[in-house]
Order: structure tokens, then sequence, then C-alpha cells
């Protein structure tokens, strides 16, 4: 097992040294424990935290980060009991507002009174449920191909996954994003990451509710609902209308060609303009 953790760190850290900007390690502590951000972009730009999907690491944003720090301080977090090198601590995430209070230190931590909040993924629900339970915080709202907000997983995506959810292995790992992403061709370096994550030391996820349609219609915060075209683990049409029709300040748009695990990276170039054109707008 130690030698396993130690596969792991060190593919992480070859991840991040790729990144192609300047970057500062920060590690914020609180009841929960240590949490790993890598921030990027000038101290003074907007601040933009970026919440990673299930099993990816802050180190997922490695397509991203160039354009979004251009003009942005990007705050990219690693969550606490997942892969990464977020340590848990004496208080362990057992519920939705434990997830949520911890979020809340992270921003603290920080020193951010508000921010903008991208989330992909499962990352996109953490993102949605805080800004409804703390919307004063939360400037403007990005969520990348998000699940569990506005519609369910399919079938065929739990059936696929389950082998994976059951006994992780990298190799039930990679066998489910190539089934996922329809065969598409990945980043070798996270690639190897996402599957020695699989392995990684972690507590139960917390899992929450769906927003309930008048949680979603009291929002007051801009957001954009991007979605993959190719995405197999909902209905991108159904989530889609359930945005529009109860998020009152909603964009959304679909990214063809995209699977639900390869949104930040396969496409790069696009998704970082839709992001930056919706959080450029006054």
């Amino acid at each position: 097992m130690a030698q396993d953790l130690t596969r792991f760190l060190a593919a992480y850290d070859a991840l991040l040294d790729r990144w192609p900007v300047p970057v500062e390690r920060m590690d914020l502590t609180s009841v929960y424990g240590t949490t790993r951000v890598v921030a990027c972009g000038p101290v003074d730009g907007e601040p933009l935290v970026l919440l990673h999907g299930g099993g990816a690491t802050s180190a997922v944003w490695f397509a991203n980060v160039a354009d979004l720090s251009r003009t942005r301080r990007v705050h990219a977090v690693d969550r606490i009991g997942e892969a990464g090198r977020s340590l848990r601590g004496g208080r362990p995430v057992r519920s939705v507002d434990d997830l949520l209070d911890w979020l809340d230190g992270v921003l603290d931590g920080l020193g951010l009174d508000r921010a903008d909040l991208c989330g992909h993924s499962y990352g996109g629900w953490i993102a949605l449920a805080y800004a409804l339970r703390t919307p004063q915080r939360v400037r403007k709202l990005a969520l990348l191909d998000p699940t569990q907000c506005f519609a369910g997983y399919t079938a065929g995506y739990l059936l696929r996954a389950l082998p994976v959810l059951v006994r992780p292995t990298a190799r039930r790992a990679h066998a489910f994003l190539a089934w996922e992403t329809h065969g598409a061709e990945a980043d070798p370096a996270w690639l190897d990451l996402y599957g020695l994550a699989a392995e990684f030391p972690r507590t139960k996820v917390v899992v929450g509710k769906r927003p309930k349609p008048r949680q979603l219609r009291s929002s007051t915060i801009p957001t954009l609902v991007l979605l993959a075209g190719d995405s197999r683990a909902h209905d991108i049409r159904r989530v889609e209308a359930a945005a529009r029709l109860h998020l009152p300040h909603v964009e959304t748009a679909v990214l063809p060609g995209l699977s639900h695990h390869n949104v930040p990276f396969a496409r790069a170039a696009a998704l970082n303009g839709k992001l930056l054109d919706f959080l450029g707008k006054p």
C-alpha cells in the first residue's frame, strides 16, 4: 500500500509540474484536516475556485489553467477524503453540511469573502449545493456536465461504474473511462494518475440529494451549465431542460465531441473560451 501511495503522489506531482504556469502550493488547515490548494495567476485577479470531478484531483485542470489564469487568480482544490494531497484530520466529512462547511473553510483560508465557483461532475454538484446554501459568497457559478444537479444518472452509466465502486482498481478505472469516453485518447500522464487514484485510500464519498426545483428557483446567482455532447453519465437534454426551467439566471451550452469524463481537457480551448466569456460579463 505504501508503494502504491508513493507511485500515486509521484504521478500527481509530475502532472502538476507540467502545468504551463507558475503555481503556488498551499495547505489550509481546519477541523477536517489539511486541504491542498494549487493557485496560479495574478494575485489581484478575480478569484476562481475549481472543484474537480470524482477521482480526478486538482491536477486535472492542466489544459485550462494557462487561459484561465491570464486575468484571474485560480485556486484548484483537492477534496479532503479523496485522492490528492489533502489530508484527513480528526473530524471526518460525513454529511452534506460537513462538506459545505469544509468548502466554507477553504474560502476562509484563502481570504476570499466571495469568489466564482467552477465544478465538474460531482464537483459541480458541490458547487451548486454550496451556492444555494451560501449565495453571498458566490459571484458566478459554472457547472461542467454536472451530475445529480438537474437529472439523475443513466442506468447504463451506473451499471458500468459498479465494478469500480465495489472494488476499485486501476484496470477497472481505465476500462470504465475508455467506455464512457468512447475510446478517445487521453493524456497518458493524466490517465496513469486516474488509474492510481482509483486505488488511493479514501473515505466514503458524501452523496447528497438533487436540489429541489423550489431551491433552484430561489437562486439569484448567474450560472453557466456546459454539457458534454457525448456524455454517457446522463441525458443532457433532460439536464439542459431542467436547468433552463428552474434556474432563473442560467445560460446553457452543449460542447460537441466531449464525453463526461474528458470535459476539462479534450477540447480545452473551446471550454476555456466559454468559461472566460461568461465570467467576464458584468
